[in-house]
């Protein structure tokens, strides 16, 4: 039976950049969804204008007042970090995966305590309405079959990797495996949870992924590994993410300890097969249309000329980036680079679930950069950066982002009477006199003043999973 859903409707149609999102941005104040029995939408307008059907029955479901948006994509979170929230570590990042996470992260050999962070994980996800996510997993196989079983059980959709490290300081000894053990276990994952064949591919809701901590996590035979591991796969559809550029480019930091480490041109390079001293190339490149890098906050031109290149997309993490001291990532260069930026909580660093916070963090992190760099986004680029971006940083824009016929009805219901505040700014706080400045207003407020408490239900592919 198809279903109508009646609400008050934002998305973004078609297939905007996050420059052309405000011409793409539609909002249907007495909206309608009708969605097929396979989870498809049929047709998106007003409730007025439906389409009559004769013969079959459809079944309506009216949300009053509340919002229906695209389901959130989060494009970087930590599955081994989900009880690690706000973690005192005493610095920046690297202080503070020594003192916090790793230690942190090594409970998770433990089959019953993973499986209950694995519930956990999934409820928070689908509690903060996000529908799609690409997930650092856990470098132990029992948390990460406790995972993917549990994503297929809820039916949440997300691209898994466990978490590979074969060097680290003695806090991630726990966490480290030999070189061969560990494309050996990739390998395996991959075997058993990605899709066999393209028609798979089509209908899945979950994926692997080849996931480095970092690259300070691994060595030179790593990534030569890595790259021929992906060269097998790359054509499956598996995909690979790792971080880059993300905390302190001079001194004692990430960025500084690749540079001398590898003694490369760019952190980049050790991603891109050109590993070796001089960034001379030691094997095959992990990064193209499915990979995503985390951070990107000190990257170089010539770095983020590459990424836009290959089509690799950055995953924005506005709030770890300040929880750690990071920085800030320099917008207008890096979207005149013509990079894809997708948007991340970077849970636990990221000391929220909820996509909305972290549009809301980078909002004020972007008109704070100095000037002349500081930027207004507009409430139509925040909306992208939260879902269409995130899809096509996961190469499923054809599948999910918006509310476009033939997409899957991924779908997040936010009721502002369950947040007074933002219930009271929506119906109270003023308002331009231009209709489509009211549209940007009245967005620019759902975003920005919404809460978790606020998200009333949560749909993937027509399901409703709370």
């Amino acid at each position: 039976m198809s279903t109508l859903h009646r609400g008050h409707i934002f998305h973004l149609t078609g297939s905007p950049t996050v420059t052309e999102a405000a011409d793409a941005l539609v909002e249907i104040p007495d909206g309608a969804l009708l969605i097929d029995d396979d989870g498809r939408i049929e047709w998106c307008g007003r409730f007025g204008e439906r389409p009559q059907r004769t013969g079959a029955p459809v079944e309506i479901v009216d949300h009053g007042d509340a919002f229906l948006l695209p389901g959130f994509v989060d494009t970087h979170i930590h599955f081994p970090q989900v009880n690690s929230i706000d973690a005192y570590g005493g610095g920046q990042l690297l202080e503070w995966l020594n003192s916090c996470i790793f230690p942190a992260e090594a409970r998770f050999a433990d089959a019953e305590f993973a499986a209950g962070a694995a519930r956990e994980f999934c409820h928070r996800l689908i509690s903060a309405g996000t529908t799609t996510s690409l997930v650092f997993g856990s470098a132990f196989p029992v948390a990460q079959e406790a995972l993917f079983g549990e994503y297929h059980k809820r039916g949440l959709r997300g691209v898994i990797g466990r978490g590979i490290q074969t060097v680290g300081p003695e806090a991630a000894a726990p966490l480290i495996t030999g070189e061969d053990d560990a494309i050996r276990l990739t390998r395996e994952e991959i075997e058993r949870w990605h899709p066999k064949t393209p028609e798979e591919a089509n209908q899945a809701l979950v994926y692997a992924a080849i996931v480095p901590r970092f690259s300070l996590s691994v060595t030179t035979r790593t990534l030569a590994a890595l790259g021929e591991l992906y060269d097998h796969y790359r054509d499956a559809g598996v995909y690979f993410t790792s971080h880059l550029n993300e905390n302190n480019r001079s001194g004692d930091g990430e960025i500084a300890a690749v540079l001398e480490l590898f003694e490369v041109e760019s952190y980049l390079d050790t991603y891109d097969g050109r590993f070796l001293p001089g960034s001379k190339r030691g094997g095959s490149s992990l990064l193209g249309r499915r990979s995503v890098m985390a951070h990107c906050v000190h990257c170089t031109d010539a770095e983020l000329a590459r990424m836009a290149e290959v089509e690799t997309s950055i995953a924005h993490c506005p709030n770890s980036q300040l929880f750690l001291g990071s920085g800030t990532m320099p917008w207008n260069r890096t979207v005149a680079a013509g990079v894809n930026i997708a948007a991340g909580t970077d849970f636990a660093a990221g000391d929220s679930w909820f996509m909305p916070y972290v549009l809301n963090t980078a909002f004020k992190a972007h008109i704070s950069e100095p000037e002349p760099d500081g930027v207004s986004l507009h409430p139509a680029q925040l909306l992208h950066l939260g879902t269409l971006a995130g899809a096509r940083a996961l190469d499923l824009e054809d599948r999910i982002g918006n509310f476009d016929p033939g997409k899957e009805a991924d779908m997040v219901v936010i009721d502002p009477a369950q947040w007074e505040p933002l219930a009271n700014s929506l119906e109270w706080g003023l308002r331009a006199d231009d209709p489509v400045k009211q549209t940007h207003g009245r967005l620019f407020t759902l975003l920005m003043a919404c809460n978790e408490v606020a998200v009333a239900e949560t749909y993937v592919r027509g399901r409703r999973l709370r």
